[in-house]
């Protein structure tokens, strides 16, 4: 005989079963759903993508303008020179001029190398776009050739595609650019400086070339450093997987 229910009584407790597997996964997003996200993160790509084209023209526009200045710099040194048989009043205005070309070749230096950080930052924040777009549709992860994670070796494969990065990026790059102009700069004003006190050419030789390696050091070792504290304090969404074994590709 079946058990009767006894009114006002709570309801029994179901027994577990061997098919209850934990909580019920979550129900699939409806395609409006998707689709919402789908534009709202290609909006943000947009986005970053002319914020980083707007940078880069940016700081072109800046190293053009610097050279320039550095050029005429040169020319009118060496018309001053002309004009005063390079005596007299000759080299306190190559320095001057001088000192001018390195202050702003130093604002263009930080700028430049400010621009460089924030290129990163963008590359870094398209990978993570790239890998919402992996998880809204999976099939789409293999047709990338700029990487879906946003740690550093993704960064390293979106801007390289075919080859891993080198020591070439580097020395090819305007920033290297720009260490050596201004490095050379500031040489020069550190050797002028000398030959207006009355010292030897052989000491402001010396001393210039000295000042030229201290600068572009400093400046090696100031972005290198600015590198390392970005990535030290970046917590990524999606890290890159080891590399499996060539034979299981």
């Amino acid at each position: 005989m079946g058990e009767r229910s006894v009114p006002g009584a709570p309801p029994p407790e179901s027994t577990p079963t061997d098919h209850d597997d934990g909580p019920a996964p979550p129900a699939p997003e409806s395609d409006a759903v998707l689709a919402r996200r789908a534009q709202l993160l290609a909006t943000e790509h947009w986005g970053l993508l002319a914020a980083r084209s707007t940078a880069q023209n940016e700081v072109l526009t800046r190293i053009t303008i610097f050279l320039t200045l550095v050029s005429a710099g040169l020319v009118t040194i060496g018309l001053l020179g002309q004009a005063s048989g390079f005596r007299g009043w000759f080299g306190g205005a190559s320095v001057a001029i001088l000192a001018f070309l390195a202050l702003i070749g130093f604002m263009t230096q930080f700028r430049v190398m400010n621009v460089s950080e924030e290129d990163m930052m963008y590359v870094v924040a398209m990978n993570r776009i790239r890998g919402a777009y992996a998880d809204l549709d999976p099939h789409v992860e293999d047709i990338f050739l700029a990487s879906v994670y946003d740690d550093q070796p993704g960064m390293k494969q979106t801007y390289s595609f075919l080859r891993p990065r080198s020591i070439s990026i580097f020395l090819g790059s305007s920033v290297m650019l720009l260490i050596v102009v201004n490095a050379c700069v500031a040489g020069l004003l550190v050797g002028a400086a000398v030959i207006s006190a009355g010292g030897a050419f052989e000491w402001a030789t010396s001393a210039g070339v000295l000042a030229g390696l201290l600068f572009a050091i400093g400046f090696v070792i100031f972005g290198g450093v600015g590198f390392r504290w970005s990535w030290n304090h970046y917590l990524p969404r999606r890290t890159t997987p080891s590399a499996p074994p060539a034979g299981t590709r």
